[in-house]
């Protein structure tokens, strides 16, 4: 039996960071940690760059930063393996990329979604694990962080180009794993363009696709044999501000490869709550987190009510869009006196 488990946007930041600077690991994973041990590989979403050096990007949004000790809350979670592909990877521009490379060398933890050019940052990482050999490619929506011909940064979710990417994988590879970092951030469903493009990724030769981004987890559904989960929510991600909402609750995937079948494992969860790092979920937490996930599920699978939601979607986001445009429109308007004329 192989174990690979795969776990969402892992950002060891405020909270999370003052336990490694305290040498406190142990208290980022409590009583999940059962859950990474004895795995062939454990991957997560690096959502920051790793640097006591780098210098913050102009761009719209936080830039992200953890110091290069907190490589220890990665190793003691023992994750082998991470993505890289995402849109925060750059925050602190080439230099907190590459402090985030090297420091992963060092750390002997893998990687893969990001590099010093395009060529780079597109390979496909292959591990040959019990004779069985795995292709791993790491897609992001682009955005600040994407890389191109002679800059560095992550991979970008470019459809045609990922499709001859997972279908070179697939002729060298037994196993076709993809991961997504995209979506539309705290929304639980995924909208109809990154279903298609996911069951596309399927129908190009991967086995499962995996997503995250959205901060909030998703429902997942089976395509044509392959395992597609659309959003794992946050790993580990502090945000202070947030206590029992969307943010702080999660799932892990499991995937569990032998001879005959693959299967999975959803592990949830609930992260820096009331207190930083994971716990196990309560019995009526596991309840209700069991029936949202079958709600999702069942959205998922049915065309018309996906793109209903996603209607409902785009008007609230429009709605507050206007808001704001209107709001910046009349402070304009009232300094330069127009009120008067």
């Amino acid at each position: 039996m192989i174990k690979i488990l795969i776990a969402g946007d892992f950002c060891p930041h405020k909270r999370i960071e003052q336990l490694v600077l305290d040498n406190k690991c142990e208290e980022i994973y409590n009583d999940f940690m059962p859950y990474l041990e004895n795995n062939n590989i454990n991957i997560a979403n690096l959502e920051c760059p790793l640097t006591n050096s780098g210098s913050p990007i102009p761009k719209i949004g936080p830039n992200l930063v953890a110091q290069e000790k907190c490589i220890e809350a990665i190793k003691h979670g023992h994750f082998n393996l991470l993505t890289l592909s995402n849109n925060h990877i750059m925050d602190q521009g080439e230099k907190g990329l590459f402090s985030t490379i090297d420091l992963c060398k060092k750390n002997n933890i893998e990687f893969f979604g990001a590099g010093t050019n395009l060529e780079d940052a597109s390979r496909i990482l292959y591990k040959k694990i019990n004779n069985k050999q795995f292709a791993f490619l790491n897609f992001s929506e682009i955005e600040f962080s994407t890389a191109d011909v002679d800059k560095p940064g992550s991979n970008p979710l470019k459809p045609v180009q990922n499709f001859y990417s997972i279908k070179q994988a697939r002729e060298k590879a037994d196993h076709v794993i993809v991961i997504v970092h995209g979506g539309h951030e705290g929304y639980n469903l995924p909208s109809p363009r990154m279903i298609g493009t996911y069951r596309f990724f399927i129908d190009a030769g991967a086995e499962v696709v995996i997503g995250h981004h959205q901060h909030c987890l998703s429902g997942h559904e089976k395509y044509k044999g392959g395992m597609i989960f659309y959003s794992l929510g946050n790993f580990i991600f502090d945000n202070p501000n947030n206590k029992n909402t969307d943010w702080n609750f999660g799932y892990c995937v499991k995937l569990l490869f032998n001879d005959l079948k693959l299967t999975y494992e959803i592990i949830p969860y609930k992260q820096c709550n009331e207190k930083p790092g994971l716990q196990l979920l309560n019995e009526e937490e596991k309840q209700n987190f069991e029936i949202a996930l079958s709600e999702l599920n069942d959205i998922i699978c049915n065309d018309d009510l996906i793109y209903k939601e996603f209607k409902k979607l785009t008007k609230q986001r429009k709605d507050y869009y206007l808001i704001q445009f209107e709001s910046f429109y009349s402070r304009i308007y009232y300094t330069a006196g127009y009120d008067s004329m």
